[in-house]
């Protein structure tokens, strides 16, 4: 009787201290800004879905997310599965008219478990799917660039990971005529496998330079969908 009571209290120990986590997917990071938004009228607002490298790109580079009416909705560590659940609060709720996802790199990065390729590219499509549901476009972009994760350096065949993760995205994209925005191609160095060194200084995060870069590439897809679906708005 003394074992299974111990038992009993132990296994209510495991669910209290599960039950009393922290939001799992940060929803109330962006809470205030979001709720700041939504009385702001906006018909050209783009939402920026993402992980670090979209969170830094809004630090280094500010002045260009206000200049193009860019909100930047990144969290650092981020996985697709906590974009995810986190996409009403961060996205559809905001009405914008294009949300641009940048995911992968912490999935492959085994941020939060086990690299599985099919669950991260369900959780794409899922947020592909909901925000198209509500009338907003998507642009789905490749995963950056990298060989290797300074915070977890026994992931193994990283950049073969994002190569195919890519393909599998690209593939999603001319399936369904959802615009693939192609960072990859122009970040990454003469090996083929990294991010090239002139743009990045962790091999994993875009510099500066390197987000000059990206930025060259997001404008001219925003004008590419812009033409495509609101010249005659």
């Amino acid at each position: 009787m003394k074992r299974i009571l111990v038992i009993s209290m132990l296994l209510w120990n495991i669910f209290a201290s599960h039950a009393q986590q922290p939001d799992w997917a940060n929803k109330t990071r962006y809470e205030a800004a979001n709720e700041r938004l939504q009385h702001v009228s906006d018909s050209l607002r783009v939402v920026m879905m993402g992980n670090s490298i979209t969170e830094y790109w809004e630090e280094l580079h500010p002045e260009f997310f206000t200049a193009h009416g860019l909100v930047g909705r990144g969290i650092s560590g981020q996985v697709s599965s906590q974009m995810l659940s986190r996409f009403r609060q961060d996205v559809i709720n905001l009405h914008p008219r294009v949300v641009v996802i940048n995911c992968g790199t912490n999935d492959i990065a085994e941020n939060n478990g086990p690299y599985d390729e099919d669950i991260t590219m369900d959780n794409i499509m899922s947020m592909t799917e909901l925000a198209q549901t509500h009338g907003i476009d998507v642009i789905l972009s490749s995963v950056l660039p990298t060989d290797s994760f300074i915070w977890n350096p026994h992931v193994k065949n990283v950049s073969a990971k994002v190569v195919q993760l890519n393909r599998r995205i690209m593939g999603y994209c001319e399936a369904n005529n959802i615009p693939y925005l192609d960072y990859y191609s122009s970040m990454v160095g003469s090996r083929g496998t990294a991010m090239d060194a002139g743009y990045t200084d962790d091999g994993v995060h875009p510099n500066s330079t390197g987000y000059d870069v990206m930025e060259v590439k997001l404008l001219d897809m925003l004008d590419q969908l812009s033409n495509i679906n609101y010249n005659n708005q």
